[in-house]
């Protein structure tokens, strides 16, 4: 029987910066020059004031738990293998709100506010996914 596999995300056209900057241990999220807003996830213009000059900038990579959970049920047979983890929904210095798995952070030192600075998880050679762990 074989390993199960890590369902992956496919980068689009649009989505393909953040994953390629990703690879090179980058974190980038899209600004928009019209009114000064960071935005996750990619879009062609600025949900927050409509323009259409939005650009990729590096993100400072650090922010702070705004939730979090403890997963014990795994979503998929690939998770399984991880239990029990961590998923939190950070808040960057830059406004973002994104879901990311808490890695090498001991699961009881988790807590709402807790620093935390993007650590890159290297999924395959082309492929490496965002997450964060304690600052």
């Amino acid at each position: 029987m074989s390993d199960p596999q890590r369902p992956l995300p496919q980068p689009t056209d649009i989505t393909a910066p953040y994953w390629n900057a990703a690879k090179e241990g980058k974190l980038l999220y899209q600004y928009c020059t019209a009114c000064q807003h960071w935005q996750f996830f990619p879009r062609a213009f600025c949900v927050h004031c409509g323009a259409e000059d939005v650009q990729w900038r590096e993100a400072s990579g650090r922010g702070k738990i705004y939730t979090f959970t403890i997963n014990r049920r795994a979503t998929n047979a690939f998770m399984k293998t991880k239990l029990p983890y961590a998923v939190a929904i950070v808040e960057t210095e830059e406004g973002i709100k994104t879901m990311a798995n808490i890695i090498h952070t001991d699961l009881d030192a988790i807590r709402i506010g807790m620093p935390v600075k993007v650590a890159f998880e290297q999924v395959s050679d082309g492929l490496a996914l965002p997450q964060f762990e304690a600052a």
